[in-house]
Formats: C-alpha cells, sequence, structure tokens
C-alpha cells in the first residue's frame, strides 16, 4: 500500500520560510514526477511546484524565486523550501505524486492528506 506522508506545515509570520516534506510509504519501482499543490478556503487547488523524476521543475508564477522544490530519489522523499512567505501564502498544501509501482506498469497517482500552512503576524 503506497501513502504519501506530509510534514512541516504550521504558522509564520510573514517574510518566513517553512519547508514541508513528502515522503512515499511502501514499495515502489520509479517516480515519474511528485509536486506541491495547495487550496486556500474559497479557491480551487492550484499547482505549487512540480519536479521530475530527472529533477526538471516547474513553478507556479507566484512562488517562483521564493519557493524551491527538490526530490531525494534515495529516499523517495520531494521538498519545498518556502522562502519570504506572505499571507498569500497561507494555504492547505498537498503533495502529489505520478509513481510506477512495478517494472512495465502504468503509472499511477497518489495524493498526500495535506498540511496547514498559516502566513500571519
Amino acid at each position: 500500500q503506497v501513502q504519501l506522508v506530509e510534514s512541516g506545515g504550521g504558522l509564520v509570520q510573514p517574510g518566513g520560510s517553512l519547508r514541508l516534506s513528502c515522503a512515499i510509504s511502501g514499495s515502489i519501482f520509479r517516480i515519474n514526477a511528485m509536486g506541491w499543490y495547495r487550496q486556500a478556503p474559497g479557491k480551487e487547488r492550484e499547482l505549487v511546484a512540480r519536479i521530475s523524476g530527472s529533477s526538471s521543475t516547474v513553478y507556479a508564477d507566484s512562488v517562483q524565486g521564493r519557493f524551491t522544490i527538490s526530490i531525494d530519489n534515495a529516499r523517495n522523499t520531494v521538498y519545498l523550501q518556502m522562502n519570504s512567505l506572505k499571507p498569500e501564502d497561507t494555504a492547505v498544501y498537498y503533495c502529489n505524486a505520478d509513481l510506477y509501482l512495478y517494472f512495465g506498469s502504468r503509472s499511477r497517482d497518489y495524493w498526500g492528506q495535506g498540511t496547514q500552512v498559516t502566513v500571519s503576524s
């Protein structure tokens, strides 16, 4: 049973930093891509950042230059370093993973349970 285990959310003041982690629990063959999405109250879920297994990255315009996504393939873990946080970054952040469970399989999509990030003074 594959699960995504998130950690690192919390309350931070504007201008502060947080690092989110998302670890894959369970056996997989290979990571196709992993990413972070967020959903603020009353808004749709949106892409924050995404990284492929070969470490190519995509960022939302709103976080470009402030957030950095990275992947540790040996630990099957993705990180999101968030700097210069703003109140508008407040949301529930969800980890997403597109995984190959075994050789020759089609990739499957998984979601974490979400972690709250609140940016407030």
